[in-house]
């Protein structure tokens, strides 16, 4: 990917609702060229555009990451199931002994226990670690400073 192309992602990351004429002015790159660049990202490289909330200021104090190992007869109907849960905010397949790594949102801790224990009576669960997340340290933050993206001496042009 050239080096422009990443300046212009750069500054989607930190607000995606940023004026093309502001994102022109920043990166020196014409209104109408970022305009098709950002046609073919939304086909090729941009998978949704969406919103980080502060899930605490709207009512959802508990955050939890829970990593699951299930039997192999379950692992389709787990997928399924975290796919369609609402408190599920994200779910990953992993490897090294665990089959998911879910982040899920709560209004309180017994709506945390209640999710565990449906897990738990629906599907063989071998192993279950959770953790609950007391604060973000650093949240989707990958490719969002421009000063950290790695530039060679002339950067080229589309």
């Amino acid at each position: 990917m050239k080096q422009k192309d990443l300046l212009v992602l750069s500054h989607l990351r930190q607000n995606a609702r940023i004026p093309l004429t502001i994102l022109s002015k920043k990166t020196s790159i014409p209104v109408s060229t970022i305009f098709d660049r950002l046609r073919i990202y939304e086909e090729a490289r941009i998978i949704r555009h969406t919103s980080l909330l502060n899930f605490d200021k709207l009512g959802y104090g508990v955050r939890a990451s829970i990593s699951l190992k299930v039997d192999h007869q379950d692992k389709e109907a787990l997928h399924d199931f975290l796919k369609a849960h609402a408190s599920v905010n994200s779910a990953y397949r992993i490897s090294n002994g665990f089959d998911y790594l879910v982040e899920a949102v709560f209004e309180q801790i017994k709506d945390l226990d209640s999710f565990l224990d449906s897990i738990e009576k629906k599907f063989r669960v071998k192993e279950k670690q959770s953790y609950f997340i007391i604060d973000d340290v650093k949240r989707e933050a990958f490719l969002t400073n421009e000063h950290l993206l790695p530039f060679p001496e002339n950067p080229s042009l589309f």
